[in-house]
């Protein structure tokens, strides 16, 4: 129908717009095409082409990670963290995917140059889109983390690396749809992390900060895989009480 969910509940609007359908075996069609595909687990997500993140309406589909609500806490934490800071702030958004985060942060911190770093082409491709659309003022970077912006020096760095381990047994909907190299971090799940980690150091000023995703029995591990090169290691909760992201300041 091509209106939002929020319209669905508005009854003029949603008159409106039944009443100017002029092809109602195609909207049939379509429906059922749609439930056929849910019915096979696909995301929904996937099926309205939208994923709602904070006040942004992000565009996903295959090939691009649904960005998750967890992930919403951990930009509170980093635009709380740039209200505190004078003047130009930059932020490199490593595993950027659908731009989520990277949007969320430059849209909502004045003050934040957002460079949004992705490898996989399929992924590249909707960030483009929902950059395009929502903010041109990100940059995207197309590479690896490993090996891309060597010149570069940042005030924070975001990071969403894969992190699940390659055996872990995921839903239906996640394993058969969503990309696995958005997924898998490894055969423990650390080894991809590792690099973003790496990278992060590598990318940030002495007294910058770097925020990381990672699972609820990660929080050890990547403790000690900061230890090397940050301090002031904090592990934060979500909603669940999960601990389920970290924070870290480069010495």
């Amino acid at each position: 129908l091509g209106v939002s969910r929020m319209d669905l509940h508005n009854p003029v609007i949603l008159e409106s717009t039944l009443a100017n359908i002029v092809d109602e075996q195609t909207i049939e069609e379509t429906f059922a095409t749609l439930v056929e595909r849910r019915i096979g687990f696909e995301p929904l997500q996937y099926l309205t082409g939208t994923a709602p993140f904070r006040h942004l309406e992000i565009e996903v589909g295959p090939g691009v990670l649904v960005p998750r609500p967890e992930s919403e806490l951990l930009v509170e934490a980093v635009l709380q963290h740039i209200s505190n800071m004078e003047g130009i702030v930059s932020v490199v958004d490593l595993g950027a995917g659908s731009g989520a985060l990277s949007l969320a942060v430059a849209t909502e911190a004045e003050n934040a140059r957002v460079i949004a770093v992705e490898k996989s082409p399929e992924a590249i491709f909707w960030l483009k889109k929902n950059v395009s659309r929502i903010d041109e003022k990100v940059r995207i970077v197309e590479g690896d983390v490993s090996d891309v912006l060597i010149d570069v020096k940042c005030d924070l760095v975001i990071a969403n690396p894969p992190y699940i381990p390659d055996d872990q047994v995921l839903p239906r909907d996640v394993a058969g749809f969503e990309p696995h190299i958005a997924l898998f971090g490894g055969p423990t799940g650390i080894e991809i992390p590792r690099q973003f980690i790496a990278a992060a150091a590598r990318l940030l000023k002495s007294g910058g900060v770097l925020v990381i995703e990672h699972t609820e029995e990660q929080g050890l591990v990547i403790e000690g895989e900061l230890a090397l090169d940050f301090e002031n290691v904090v592990l934060h909760h979500d909603l669940n009480d999960r601990p389920r992201w970290s924070s870290a300041v480069r010495r």
